[in-house]
Parts: C-alpha cells; structure tokens; sequence
C-alpha cells in the first residue's frame, strides 16, 4: 500500500526504512524543505540515522499535502508537542478509508490529552476506529540495524490494530495487537517522566536498589493514573506498559534517560537540551502529566518530583530525600 510518515526523524526514518524494504510505497515528509531535498538526494538521514540506505520505493517529500493525499496509512512520527500543528495543516485533505498510526508518545501541554485524542480533534471527520498508536521497547537504533524487537499496535477497532500489524510485522519487528488505547497510550507516555527519574538516580551515582525501586513505583504511578482514566489493568504488564517502561529506563540509548542523568550530575536543563539534536519528549510530559494528575487527584510523586527538579530547579538530593521520607504507605495504596 501507499504509506506517508509524516517527520524525518531516527524514529520516523526508521520506520519507513522498515514499511519500504517490506515493499510499500512509502512517502516520508519532513518538516523543513531543505532538509527534505538533502534526504532525497543522499538517500540516507545522515543527522539522526547515519549509515542506513533507503529502500528504492521511500521517497522524500517538501510538501505535506502530496505526502498524505494518496497514502492509505499515515503515520505520525512528529514530535507529541507538535502533533496538533501538524495534523491540523493537513485537516482538509479526506480521510475516509484512511487509517492514521501515531508513534510519538507523550501527552499534550495544557490540555492533557493524548495523541488519539489530538488527533481527533485535529481532523474532522475522523472516526475513533481509523485511529492506531504502535507503541513498545523500539530504540530507533536497534530497529534499524534489524535486531529482534516487538510492539503492540493498538486501536479501539480491532480490524484497525490488525491492518498495521500486518503493515509493519516482519522477520525482526514482531507486532502483537491490543484495544486499550487509552492505556497503551498513558504507558508509553508517561515510562518517559519515569526514564528521566531513573537517570536522575544514575547521575547521582546510586545503585541497583533505587533504579529497581524507580522502577517499580513508576509502575504504580502510570497505572494509578491509567486506571483513573479507565485503562486495562492488564495493559500495564505489557509491552507498551513494563516493557518499554524497562527499556527507557535501562537503555544507553534512551534520551530520557540521558537527560535526567545530566540533571542528576547538577547541570540545567536546558543546557542539556540545548546539546542534544533530538527531542526528549518526557520532558514537557512531565509538566503536562504533573498538571493532568493534580487535575484528576492521581498521586505521582515521582512525576511530580521530576517535574520539580526539571522546572523549579529543585536540588536533585532533596527531591530524593523528599521522596524517601513520605509518609509510610501500604504498597498497593
């Protein structure tokens, strides 16, 4: 089928890597012009994805219209932040039939909402049930390079989960399905507020004992917050939940957790951002998250922690301290 991905990112990159080499058509959009020549005339993101080739159907697009009019499938690899702007500049183009995949992950400033949901207020005429997330353990680095790695695609409609299955699965990209959208969508979120607490707990040179217990109470905050909203509990022990929670947290390759291990060390956040040539999306998830779960009453005090530290310069050892010394709960409070 013909398949647009909108953003020209490592992620974004990769999986057209991967849709054109299973034989699609695939049309990758980047967000600036000259950017979007360069590529098509390398034939490689020499910036975010260096010594991977383009399959001979992936073609570069400038314009964002002629990249999705055609295309059956769209995917959205943009940045979560700009989601909205960039679903709303295609909003006259018809949807019907169309089934549109979201892969960023992260939650809206100031509305709260989730990806699906942006989307659906972006496009008119969009149905629920046209609407996939493909969520997971997926480092665009290891994709690319073709080792073993399994996601989930999600969708209200079954029918809509099992048609990008079908798109992306191959030999080293397995894809399971699932229908709780709303709970894969607030695990692979939020595993990113967790990521950065993990590397904050790396800078500061502590052991095994408090990334495990990161871990674990970051865990209980996302499906604290998922069950409030209405999520499967189930989905929690899934890919989208513990697995990609395990591999932000864990991984050399996390962004996330990059950053909270420069702030961990005592340097500033946006002298961190500024050095870095990708987006850490848990950054601005935390502030959005620290205001959703004040809103619904969900207590996360980890997010809320690293909210602090990351935007009220709250010391990283006090927020530790602070944490530490709550008072005592049951564990399954």
């Amino acid at each position: 089928m013909t398949i647009a991905v909108l953003g020209a990112g490592s992620w974004g990159t990769t999986l057209a890597v991967l849709l054109a080499a299973k034989g699609h058509d695939v049309r990758l959009w980047a967000h600036r012009p000259e950017f979007a020549r360069a590529l098509e005339l390398e034939r490689e993101n020499k910036r975010y994805l260096k010594g991977v080739r383009f399959p001979p159907s992936l073609h570069v697009l400038e314009s964002l219209h002629d990249t999705v009019r055609d295309a059956a499938m769209i995917v959205t690899a943009v940045p979560s932040q700009a989601l909205r702007q960039t679903a709303t500049a295609f909003a006259d183009v018809p949807l019907d039939g169309k089934i549109i995949v979201n892969v960023a992950k992260g939650i809206e400033l100031g509305s709260g909402k989730r990806m699906s949901e942006v989307l659906l207020e972006s496009l008119p005429g969009l149905a629920l049930s046209q609407v996939a997330v493909l969520y997971g353990p997926s480092h665009a680095e290891e994709v690319a390079h073709e080792q073993p790695t399994t996601v989930v695609a999600c969708s209200t409609s079954e029918a809509t989960a099992r048609a990008v299955q079908e798109a992306f699965h191959n030999r080293f990209f397995r894809v399971y399905i699932n229908t709780d959208l709303v709970g894969v969508e607030i695990a692979g979120s939020v595993k990113n507020i967790i990521a950065i607490a993990a590397g904050i707990s790396d800078g500061l040179g502590f052991g095994d004992n408090a990334k495990a217990a990161i871990i674990t109470r970051g865990l209980a905050e996302i499906s604290r917050l998922s069950a409030r909203l209405g999520a499967d509990p189930v989905t929690m022990s899934g890919l989208s939940g513990i697995g990609d929670l395990v591999v932000t947290c864990l991984s050399r390759h996390s962004r996330n957790r990059y950053v909270g291990e420069q702030i961990g060390k005592g340097r500033k956040l946006d002298e961190v951002i500024s050095e870095m040539n990708m987006i850490a999306e848990g950054v601005l998830t935390s502030r959005a998250v620290a205001e959703l779960s004040s809103r619904l009453g969900v207590e996360m005090p980890i997010t809320r922690a690293v909210y602090e530290m990351l935007f009220e310069n709250k010391p990283a050892q006090q927020a530790t301290l602070d944490l530490m010394t709550r008072e005592p709960k049951s564990e399954n409070y």
